[in-house]
């Protein structure tokens, strides 16, 4: 019989897996990127809401007078967040391809580890700033390489500073709030910016008729699969699991995704030994940001219990 946490473990495995095939599926989807990440975001919306009807999650959340509002602020500002994320991942897949694109959403990490001490209590650390300078290393020498691929580079780097900015927010809200909850308000308040956008802008938007069989098929497993369970499953998980354990399986994620890319795309996916070198770099690199920060932490416990 597993231990939950094993479970959890297992399952956080699964959710990273998934994470890696929705970039194959911005790929074999054949709207533009903006208009499939309104319909993601709206289809998905939908089935949370229902789900929460069904399992009768509350939609209210935890806060009163102002500790309500501000909280509410905070859904709407981590639901933007995550909708540009979205937005210009897979802008940065339609101007490469899935490979380049993982390759800088990998950077994440690296973003977060600047971004925590602006915004929380911190402290910089000194291997992270090396570490970052042989990651902008690794991305100058893709860039020299794969120049033809120079805006996906831009909007993948984007992507993933963005995606670190939403795991700081959203990161508290794990252990406060239901799963589900967090997901409809975060992913609603992301169909609303978007569709405020194509108040202005309505040529870009794509209707219901417009899409091919095949878009609907690979729309329903993206919002279904690959965002309405994921995204409850992953904060599910953030109540078991260490931030390290969660931050180092997830730089799983461009692994999973361009070897699924290699399947299921082929040839469009085929790239230069010096990219795999320039990627391989980055990921080993913040892999050994993870074993050696959990490392630092298990001596400092243990020189506080001593």
């Amino acid at each position: 019989m597993l231990d939950d946490r094993l479970k959890n473990y297992l399952h956080l495995h699964l959710i990273v897996f998934i994470w890696g095939f929705t970039a194959v599926l911005g790929a074999l989807i054949t709207i533009d990127f903006i208009p499939l990440v309104w319909w993601r975001m709206s289809i998905a919306v939908a089935m949370i809401f229902v789900y929460m009807v069904i399992m009768k999650v509350p939609f209210q959340w935890r806060g009163v007078g102002s500790l309500s509002r501000k909280r509410a602020l905070s859904f709407l500002l981590a639901g933007f967040v995550i909708a540009l994320h979205w937005v210009t991942f897979f802008g940065a897949i339609k101007a490469s391809n899935v490979s380049v694109t993982l390759a800088m959403l990998s950077t994440g990490a690296f973003f977060t580890a600047l971004l925590e001490p602006i915004f929380t209590s911190k402290k910089f650390v000194w291997y992270e700033v090396f570490f970052g300078v042989i990651i902008i290393g690794a991305l100058y020498y893709i860039f020299q390489v794969e120049s033809q691929y120079i805006k996906g580079m831009v909007l993948g780097l984007i992507s993933a500073f963005l995606s670190a900015t939403f795991s700081i927010i959203n990161v508290k809200f794990a252990k406060e709030h239901h799963p589900a909850t967090i997901s409809f308000y975060e992913l609603l308040s992301g169909v609303a910016l978007l569709s405020v956008y194509f108040l202005f802008v309505p040529t870009s938007f794509v209707m219901p008729a417009a899409l091919t069989t095949n878009d609907w098929m690979w729309l329903g497993i993206l919002a279904s699969v690959c965002t309405a369970y994921a995204f409850i499953a992953s904060v599910h998980v953030m109540k078991v699991l260490s931030a390290y354990t969660v931050m180092l399986t997830i730089n799983l994620e461009p692994v999973y995704g361009i070897f699924l890319a290699f399947l299921v795309l082929g040839d469009a996916e085929q790239m230069t030994p010096q990219f795999y070198i320039g990627a391989v770099i980055i990921i080993l690199v913040i892999i050994t940001n993870g074993i050696l920060k959990t490392r630092i932490k298990k001596k400092q416990l243990k020189n506080v219990v001593g």
